[in-house]
């Protein structure tokens, strides 16, 4: 009788830690962390298809994005991206001859480095304005303007317009698989 109310005992004891252990892993997973697998082209050289990587969920619900900070967001097909944040609220961007130009100050994008020095026709990113792309000036308030960092083969910003920061999940810098690529990105 003894034995068979300790086994009982240790069983709701096991159910009990089973469903805390789901419990917080839920919670981190939902508001906290959340792993995502890279899909496609548009990141390469800085991303390849298939890694996974982890989204940090917080960054943003406490802070804004910050220019370069690549972010995972709700993308119009119902599906997520992961882009490079190029533009934030108020900036002008613009691209000429290959260089970015973010209120008329030009800026060094070393993730690109690699993929212009393989460049043979022209250049990796095409000249264009604002105004050209999403029909204003500037980014809008609460919108972030993205690419990808294979620009000549990414869908982004130019296409579908300035991101709503309320459609950001969250930013990544950290790839966890396949082993040989685990550590951060920049």
């Amino acid at each position: 009788m003894m034995e068979e109310k300790k086994t009982k005992s240790e069983g709701l004891e096991w159910v009990k830690a089973l469903l805390i252990a789901f419990g917080l892993a839920a919670i981190i997973r939902i508001f906290l962390f959340t792993p995502i697998v890279v899909d496609g082209i548009s990141m390469m050289p800085t991303l390849e298809h298939g890694d996974r990587m982890i989204v940090n969920k917080i960054g943003y619900t406490i802070g804004e994005p910050n220019r370069f900070d690549i972010v995972v967001f709700h993308a119009p097909e119902q599906k997520d991206y992961i882009k490079r944040v190029i533009g934030l609220p108020g900036d002008k961007v613009e691209y000429k001859d290959d260089v970015l130009y973010i209120n008329d100050k030009p800026y060094e994008e070393p993730y690109l480095d690699q993929y212009k020095a393989e460049i043979q026709d022209g250049t990796l990113t095409e000249d264009f304005t604002l105004q050209e792309k999403i029909g204003t000036d500037v980014v809008p308030e609460g919108h972030v303007f993205v690419m990808g960092d294979n620009r000549r083969k990414s869908k982004d910003s130019r296409h579908i317009g300035a991101v709503s920061i309320d459609e950001i999940i969250g930013s990544t810098s950290i790839v966890f698989w396949p082993i040989k690529d685990f550590g951060f990105v920049k």
